[in-house]
């Protein structure tokens, strides 16, 4: 709809949220900082996990990795062993790589500046205005779902948020209910997009703000925010072999080409000598984000040591045992198999 609130006064709507924000915040250790490295790795690890969910993984990688040096000069298999349970791992791989580039760019010192935040692997608009402003007190405005979906509400507003400039169009929309402590305010959002403004059963009744929004008014919240398009998950097969012998299961580690970047997964071809020792097969349904994957794994118990020998180097594969892969990171469906197999 057209709108004529771009000169009008909401000020004292961010004023409320921040009130609120004041007695209601939830209680989390990376609150009690101001530092930006904990705040980027936390802004990382809740992007796609819920607080309760990922707080205990935020604390163990916290603790092993404390600061960008001890990041920057770890082992790239280590980092991603700490994310094991997060899933994305590219998000594991991007704040590796960013922390050197804090390292070799900044000389160690983390950046200040929106424009220079943005510029490291993996930080987009989002996670940089939340750093920017939590820590060195910048003036953007970190919008996400949470954002899209209060902000659509309070002023009834139906830009589609799956349109290509609904982050540039919800920017300015905060820009008018801002006040001048941004970082608390950019906090209260996430708050009240999670806790109160909910994407279904939101809870009104205990809202801030529930006096100026349009929506709740008109008793419509369900119409917002509006989203139009939706991407289709593709439908993906993979075929494994379960390659073992003697409780020994051979494994390789993923190129970042494409899905599960990095992580170690099964053989996806055997010779025709392994083919005889094939005693059954799985098919598990995983799904990502954007794909339905269908995984079938053949169970190869190998009883000839020549042909394990064999095969083992002709392809170069790793040699592992159940103990071995919890050093490992698997995918989740490789992972709950191995477990699986080899519990007994």
């Amino acid at each position: 709809m057209e709108k004529d609130i771009r000169n009008s006064d909401f000020l004292h709507i961010g004023n409320k949220i921040l009130d609120w924000y004041k007695n209601n915040a939830r209680d989390l250790p990376f609150r009690q900082t101001k530092d930006p490295y904990k705040i980027w790795i936390c802004e990382i690890v809740f992007q796609q996990t819920r607080i309760n969910q990922g707080l205990n993984h935020y604390n163990n990688f916290i603790e092993r990795f404390p600061d960008v040096k001890t990041l920057a000069e770890a082992e790239e298999n280590e980092v991603l062993l700490y994310w094991k349970g997060l899933g994305y791992y590219s998000r594991a791989i991007n704040i590796h790589k960013a922390a050197q580039q804090i390292m070799n760019d900044y000389k160690g010192v983390f950046p200040d500046q929106y424009e220079e935040i943005l510029q490291l692997k993996g930080v987009g608009k989002y996670t940089a205005a939340a750093v920017s402003s939590i820590c060195f007190n910048g003036k953007m405005p970190a919008v996400d779902g949470n954002f899209y979906r209060v902000l659509s509400r309070i002023f009834a507003d139906d830009f589609d948020i799956s349109n290509s400039k609904a982050f540039t169009y919800f920017s300015e929309l905060a820009k008018l209910v801002m006040p001048e402590n941004v970082g608390d305010f950019n906090q209260a959002m996430m708050d009240i997009g999670s806790e109160i403004c909910k994407p279904k059963n939101p809870l009104c009744g205990e809202c801030p703000v529930n006096e100026d929004c349009l929506a709740f008014s008109m008793q419509n919240i369900s119409n917002y925010p509006v989203k139009t398009k939706k991407v289709k998950a593709e439908d993906l097969a993979l075929t494994y072999y379960f390659v073992h012998r003697n409780g020994n299961f051979l494994i390789r580690q993923r190129k970042e080409d494409f899905i599960w970047k990095k992580l170690f997964e099964f053989p996806t071809a055997v010779s025709k000598d392994m083919e005889t020792f094939i005693t059954g097969s799985k098919t598990i349904n995983h799904k990502l984000t954007h794909k339905n994957l269908s995984i079938e794994i053949f169970n190869v118990n190998v009883d000839s040591e020549a042909v394990w020998n064999d095969f083992v180097a002709e392809n170069q594969y790793l040699i592992t045992n159940l103990e071995g892969s919890h050093e490992k990171s698997f995918p989740k469906p490789l992972e709950n198999y191995i477990q699986n197999s080899l519990k007994d």
